[in-house]
């Protein structure tokens, strides 16, 4: 097993009602699958952005143990 630690910011925090949990999850597990499992959720929300370990990564990146893995929304701007 791993263990990861999920980070939601922004309207996805506020709609899931968490910030910040610590789970364990199976080799292979990808940063979608893992949105799957922590929030109960199959669809991902459009655009959504992940970073993984503080950097921007595809939501197919198989998360390793230790990792730290952050979803927000697409920020904007103008």
């Amino acid at each position: 097993m791993n263990k990861v630690t999920v980070k939601l910011f922004a309207s996805l925090a506020e709609t899931e009602g968490w910030r910040e949990r610590i789970c364990e999850v199976g080799n292979g597990v990808t940063a979608a699958a893992l949105w799957t499992i922590v929030t109960g959720h199959s669809q991902l929300p459009p655009r959504m952005l992940c970073a993984i370990n503080m950097e921007y990564r595809p939501l197919e990146t198989v998360l390793g143990s230790g990792d730290e893995v952050a979803y927000f929304p697409p920020v904007t701007g103008g």
